[in-house]
This record gives C-alpha cells, structure tokens and sequence, in this order.
C-alpha cells in the first residue's frame, strides 16, 4: 500500500499526464469541456504545492520543514532493479519553489491561452504532458528519472511551438528540437561515464542512509555496486577517494572534469547562455504565447537547476578549476543579451533577448566559487552570489512571463510587433499599460520589486571573487534600464498608434487580468518581503556552499601535500 508521500508526490508528477490520458477519450468537438477540464488539473496540481509550501506541522506531512537543509519528505521504490534504478523523488529549498513556480505558472498559462481554436484537444494533452515533464525534472533524485522527464518535454514543447506557433513555426521547431537533443546527447553520455564509474560500496554506512540508497547497497560485493542515485553520486564526487577522479585517456582529465563539462554544456543549452542561444529567440517569438510564458518562466530554469543541483556537487573539482569559465560566459551573456534586446525592433524579440541576459545573472551567482585559500575559505559571499541566483531564477520566472503575457496581449489585438508603429497604449489601454510597466520595472530590477533583489545578490556576492565582473555585470543594469525604458517610452507613451487595425486595441479583459494581476501582485510581494523566498532556499544552499567549501579545503591541502612530496631533496655540498 503505498504511503501518503507517494501518493501526493506522485499526485503532483502525474495528475497532469493522468488528465491527458483522460482527455484521450474525450470527443475533440468538445472544446469547452477540454478546456474546463484541463484548468481544473492544472488548478489541482497548483493547489497540491501550495499544501506542499505550507510549514510542516507532523513528520511525513509532506509540508515543508522550513529550518532543514538536507532533503525532506523523499520517497524511494524500487524501479529497475538489475540497474539499480530507482523511482526516487524529494525536495529540499532549491528544488521546491521551482515546483511551486512551475504549477502556478502552469495555471496561469493554461488560461492565457483560452482562445487557442486550433486541435483544442490536442493542445490540451500536450500542455498536460508537458507539466507532468517539468515537475519530474524537479522532484527527481535518481539521474535516470531525471533524464526520462527531461527528455518527456522535448516532444511535446516541439508539436506545441510547431503547431501552434507562428508563420516560421516549423523551423523555430526544428531548430528548439535540434538544439535541446544535442544537449540531452551530451546529459546523456556524462550520465554513462558517471554511472559505470560509481561505486556505492565506497561510502560509509551513514552516507549511504543520508543519500537513501536502497538496503541491498549497503551487500558486501566483490563488484562495484553502480547508482544513478544524484545524492549517491555527489557524495562520491566530494570525496578525498572519488571514484571520478581517475584521469581519462583524453587530454589526462579527469573523468569528473569530463563529464562536467558535457553536464554543463547541455544545461546551458537549456539556460540558455552565450554562444548556445540562437534556439531562444526565433522559439520564443514564433511560440503561442502561453508557451512563452512556459518556455521563458520555467524551462529556461532547468539549465541553472540542473547546473546547481547535478555539476557543482557531482563534479566539484572541474567546477573549481572551470570557475572562471562558468563566470565568464554569464557576464558575456548578460552584456551581449542587453545589447542584442537594445537593438531589436520586433518587441516579442527583445524580451527574448532580455531572458538571455538576466539568466546571465544566475550563471555568474553560481559560478564565483570564492571559497578559496586566499579569502580563508569564507563562504559569505559565495552563499550571497547563490541565493542571489536562486532568487534571480524565481523573479525572472515571474517578470518574464508576465512581459511575453503581455506583448502577446496586444498581438492578439493588431497581429503585429514591430515597436515603431507603437505608441499611446496609455490612453487606450490605461489598465494593461498600468500592469504593463509594473512587470517591466520588475525585469528592469527597480528597488521594491523582484528584479532587484537577485541581482543586487549575485553582484555583491561576486564582488570577493573578481571586482572588475562585478563591476560589469552592475552596468549591464544600466543598459537593462536603456532598452525597458525606452521599450515604455515607444509602446505605451509616446505619439499615438500608426500601425494596422488601430480600432482592436480595446481594453484589457477580466480574463487577462487574471493572468497578469497574479505575477504583478508577487514581483511586488518578492520585491518587498524577500524573505518569503529566502526561508525556503537559505539553509539548502548554505549547506551546498559550506560542502563544496570543505571540499576545497581538503583538495587545496592535497595538493600542497603532493607538491611537497615531488620536491627534490637538497642534496649538502662536500
């Protein structure tokens, strides 16, 4: 008989994909239905995390303990056991409030697209295979779990940009599909090295309870007992013996540093940064408009959670090593995606371009490994930089879908999105243009709102670990400010409206409202009381810090041994 947590767990993951096999036989005329249908699954699931966020009043609630920074409420059944594979899923602060983001988006963005007329039915499984995808990736602790949900959204995020997209649908499509798959090769290969490389039997028997592993891992064998368990793996990659750490017969890296290199190159795929996102763009603006929302608030998040929950603990030592690398290409993202969004004409564009560089923010915060030798292995600043970018990834989830919300409410309207033929929504549209600026100054990062506070956290963390890229990544505020304030000054201000079917830019609907209000309401909360946030994500990245710390610690004292030990001896003069 399974047990609470597995039914609520299991409840979250797959309610969404239970609702898509139920509108399977639901007849396709039935538009109202579906769609009535699908918002009350979304509806549930959201209601189901938010029961979830509530503060743990009994073991085994499946609330959240809010004073733990270890995984809580995990769930384990055995999958695949010639394989050791395991159905496996918990939360802890950096997993949970991207659940909670992914089901309230989900919601939202399941009524913004109410109007949708095309395949209703088809549209609606799809959207429902698509969250069930999005939460898995999240609860997931086993790798292989991991990797069969992030694969399960590949399809469906495809046939729903393809399909329901814009005129050059296909080939945004194609080249969203082409992109992501070549990432997931690369996830895919560095989960095999991981795999036929671990070896449970190298943990003690404390380790092996914290990481949850299963009884028969803790059998005397005379063979290596393989995991795809992420705990599992990360203790082994911590460890003063890891099993990764063996040189490989390429270029005499480790095989930890190999696979964090194909980890991190197939997460910032998805993130995406600089060289690696050419596919956000053209996706963005050909994608339906909830799918935007879907595709900038929550799938761009997994390319940082998966680089903050899988490279740095897993592979710790080719992160130390490839800090600079990690913090180089956040600030060339943020920099070149203020730049690129400054210039674009086509106003679903420039929010595009605006996502690649505040996520350029959350790489940077991850990335300034400043537990070092040289500042005593504080890890103030680095914690700062990390619950900076954990934060960033929240606000930017709300501000970004709530800015292509809105650019597609106008498009709705005139079918078009060129911003020189923009201007004097105010006086047309006063409550959309209200909402409008206020979701805007949150992604400009205005003080009191969600924007600012990520921001301000992954600069001041950074600080101790290079001053001249956190002076770079404080200017990039000032061309963020350029190309939102003048985006304002073209749409909503300025002269009146020259572009086609002036006479459809009618006032907002309640519905709209419904959908903007909402990510209005918590930019502002997050801008404000910050701390709701940071209760839940705090002690889980201090205790990441503090590990990775330690770690370093250890490997630099290592290393200072082995030196010492190659030094020649002197040898006295006669």
């Amino acid at each position: 008989m399974p047990d609470f947590l597995t039914c609520l767990f299991s409840a979250v993951v797959f309610l969404p994909a239970a609702g898509a096999l139920v509108l399977c036989f639901v007849p396709g005329r039935n538009t109202a239905a579906i769609k009535w249908f699908s918002l009350a699954v979304t509806a549930a699931v959201f209601l189901l995390t938010v029961w979830m966020a509530l503060p743990a009043t009994s073991p085994g609630s499946g609330q959240f303990d809010f004073g733990a920074a270890a995984m809580q409420n995990v769930v384990l059944h055995r999958w695949i056991p010639a394989f050791r594979v395991d159905y496996l899923l918990g939360v802890d602060g950096i997993s949970f409030p991207l659940i909670l983001l992914t089901s309230f988006l989900s919601l939202l963005a399941l009524v913004a697209g109410w109007k949708i007329a095309k395949h209703v039915k088809a549209y609606c499984i799809l959207f429902l295979l698509l969250e069930t995808g999005m939460l898995g990736v999240f609860f997931s602790l086993d790798f292989f779990l991991f990797y069969v949900f992030w694969e399960v959204m590949l399809l469906p995020m495809y046939f729903l940009i393809g399909i329901w997209g814009g005129p050059r649908r296909e080939y945004a499509a194609i080249k969203f599909f082409l992109f992501t798959l070549a990432g997931s090769v690369m996830i895919l290969v560095a989960i095999l090295m991981l795999y036929f490389n671990s070896d449970v039997r190298c943990l003690s028997p404390e380790q092996k309870a914290a990481c949850h592993l299963a009884d028969d891992a803790a059998v005397e064998s005379d063979q290596p007992v393989r995991t795809f368990n992420l705990l599992a793996l990360a203790e082994l990659g911590q460890s003063p013996d890891s099993p990764f750490a063996r040189e490989t017969l390429w270029c005499g890296q480790s095989i930890s540093w190999w696979a964090f290199l194909l980890l991190f190159i197939g997460f910032i795929i998805k993130l995406p940064a600089v060289p690696v996102h050419t596919w956000l763009p053209d996706a963005h603006v050909e994608a339906p408009t909830p799918i935007s929302m879907i595709l900038a608030g929550v799938l761009l998040k997994m390319g940082g959670y998966g680089i903050l929950r899988i490279c740095y603990p897993i592979c710790p030592d080719a992160a130390y090593s490839l800090a600079w690398l990690v913090c180089g290409l956040g600030v060339l993202s943020m920099v070149y995606g203020a730049f690129a969004a400054m210039a674009q004409k086509d106003f679903k564009r420039l929010v595009a371009y605006s996502s690649v560089s505040h996520m350029g923010y959350v790489l940077l915060g991850i990335g300034v490994w400043s537990a070092v030798a040289a500042n005593a292995y504080s890890t103030k600043f680095w914690s700062w930089a990390m619950s900076g970018a954990m934060f960033q990834m929240i606000a930017h989830g709300l501000s970004s879908a709530g800015m292509f919300f809105l650019v597609g409410v106008v498009y709705d309207r005139v079918h078009h999105r060129n911003l020189d033929q923009y201007g004097g929504l105010f006086a047309r549209m006063p409550l959309y243009s209200g909402l409008s600026v206020g979701i805007f100054f949150a992604a400009l990062g205005l003080p009191g709102l969600c924007g600012f506070i990520g921001e301000f956290w992954v600069v001041l963390g950074s600080w101790s670990y290079s001053a001249a890229l956190a002076v770079v990544a404080a200017s990039v505020v000032i061309l963020t400010a350029g190309y939102i304030l003048w985006t304002i000054q073209r749409v909503y201000l300025g002269p009146e409206y020259k572009g086609p079917h002036p006479e459809a830019l009618t006032p907002i609907t309640r519905r709209e409202v419904a959908v903007a209000a909402p990510l209005l309401a918590f930019a502002i909360l997050l801008g404000v009381y910050p701390q709701a946030l940071f209760n839940y994500t705090s002690p889980t990245i201090d205790q990441t810090v503090h590990r990775l710390s330690d770690w370093a610690r250890q490997h630099d004292q290592e290393q200072s041994l082995e030196t010492e030990i190659e030094k020649p001896t002197p040898v006295d003069s006669p």
